[in-house]
């Protein structure tokens, strides 16, 4: 079996701790200026990567890839977790950037789970992606 569910289950996680710490801060210090962060914690974070996750455990056949699997949990996972940072950067610093970079990443990701699932929508299994050997 695949360890991909279980990496996606465990960095969406990862967000949910992140984002209910920073909730409870929030709520403690009664200053919500950082709201935005912690709502993108908790829905792209957990509830995105989650649904991924069980998506990967349902339908096995997603993890069948080794380049595609691995990629879309890198940028779905790693875009996940810049995506509220950059937020905190533009709130605090004036500096989007990180935060439009990793959105943009971050769509790339679901496209590339999109890409995936439309297969089996059409009846078909994803097929592995396969390297050329160089001749």
């Amino acid at each position: 079996m695949s360890r991909m569910p279980v990496l996606f289950l465990a960095s969406a996680a990862l967000c949910l701790v992140t984002g209910t710490a920073l909730g409870i801060a929030m709520g403690i210090a009664h200053d919500f200026h950082l709201a935005p962060v912690h709502a993108h914690l908790n829905l792209v974070g957990w509830t995105t990567l989650a649904l991924m996750g069980l998506s990967y455990r349902a339908w096995p056949q997603l993890s069948e890839s080794r380049i595609l699997a691995p990629l879309q949990f890198a940028l779905s996972a790693g875009a996940a977790v810049a995506f509220p940072f950059g937020i905190y950067l533009s709130i605090e610093h004036e500096t989007p950037g990180l935060a439009i970079g990793a959105a943009l990443v971050f769509f790339a990701g679901t496209l590339l789970f999109l890409g995936r699932l439309l297969p089996m929508l059409l009846g078909r299994s994803p097929a592995p992606a396969r390297l050329v050997a160089a001749e």
